[in-house]
């Protein structure tokens, strides 16, 4: 139990936007155990989005280690930054040492993070890391377990804006999409093919979604998406609203927010829509639910076949995509009738 009262904490980010999600809760403990504390983020700027309208965080500091501070002389200006914030704790929720290392030059005088065996020298306070593999959600949390923090609530959070959410609806609109209509939403990306579900499975599922059902199914997206969202649509026979590529990441937060039930891979987008508490249904691969799967409250159910394989499998040049490839049309179905229902509960 740490009973002290810290005035200046900075949360080290990591690096993912799913991992940036799944650290919420840890922000959610922090803020709820130093009410009056000043609370700020460092966060690369491809993660800024996932953190900007937190109530819970007074500031966002941006680490560009690509472009801004990837030289010594920019990581120079960003801890004289730092230091003139005069933070008394930072905890490191990224494994890196350069990252322990600027918050120890910065000056800051408490630094809690995982031990590693070349940055441990680095940490005032080395917490170590879960004796099994654990969610990252309790991974993250943790470490604030370590200050005496609550941590019953495992929920992450998201905030879309209200102009965020007109977006949406106009955009839902201008496509015959009314508060009315049950909104299922694909999600078909994914960082890495091993995770994705095959694009006539989606063409397929849609088109008996909307048959059965009579939903409007939407499909969402980076804009690196949308060639393969595309080719889903050519492959079907009923309406496929495509606004992959058309959304920031918080009109795509509204957008999950909006929707009835989410159907996706292991993507950030599926975790959004679990952090929106929409339904969900997760389509699981190689990687493992019980550490990067939805989690906290919520409505969602997982589908993952065993086929033999060893998971978490990070192969990312495997070519057999069995472990997707045996996730059937007929098993969404099933799980999309058992939670179909008109109407949020």
């Amino acid at each position: 139990m740490d009973d002290r009262q810290y005035r200046r904490i900075l949360i080290v980010e990591v690096n993912w936007l799913g991992d940036v999600l799944f650290s919420t809760p840890l922000i959610k403990a922090i803020r709820g155990k130093f009410k009056n504390a000043h609370i700020a983020c460092l966060a690369n700027p491809r993660t800024k989005e996932m953190l900007e309208h937190n109530p819970r965080i007074d500031e966002i500091i941006i680490y560009d280690e690509k472009g801004e501070h990837k030289s010594l002389a920019g990581k120079v200006r960003l801890i004289a930054l730092m230091r003139k914030k005069k933070f008394d704790l930072a905890l490191l929720l990224h494994r890196s040492f350069t990252k322990a290392l600027i918050t120890y030059l910065a000056g800051i005088g408490e630094r809690a993070g995982y031990t590693t065996k070349k940055r441990k020298f680095l940490l005032t306070r080395p917490v170590d890391p879960p004796g099994v593999p654990a969610h990252k959600v309790e991974y993250f949390l943790r470490i604030a377990r370590e200050f005496g923090c609550d941590i019953s609530d495992k929920d992450y959070e998201f905030f879309p804006t209200e102009k965020e959410r007109k977006y949406i609806e106009q955009k839902l609109d201008e496509n015959g999409v009314g508060r009315e209509d049950f909104l299922t939403v694909i999600n078909a990306g994914a960082n890495w093919a091993p995770k994705r579900w095959g694009e006539a499975n989606f063409a397929r599922l849609s088109d008996e979604l909307i048959a059965r059902y009579d939903v409007k199914v939407a499909a969402a997206g980076a804009k690196k998406d949308s060639e393969r969202v595309r080719r889903i649509k050519e492959k079907m026979k009923g309406r496929l609203i495509n606004l992959a590529g058309r959304t920031d990441l918080g009109e795509l937060g509204a957008l999950m927010e909006r929707a009835d039930l989410v159907i996706s891979g292991d993507t950030g987008p599926m975790h959004l829509a679990a952090a929106l508490k929409s339904k969900v249904i997760a389509l699981f691969g190689p990687t493992s639910p019980a550490l990067t799967g939805p989690y906290g409250g919520g409505n969602y159910r997982v589908i993952r076949k065993d086929v033999g394989c060893e998971v978490p499998c990070y192969d990312l040049t495997c070519k057999n995509y069995r472990c997707m490839e045996a996730i059937t049309v007929d098993d969404v179905l099933k799980v999309f009738g058992e939670m179909y229902s008109r109407g949020k509960t």
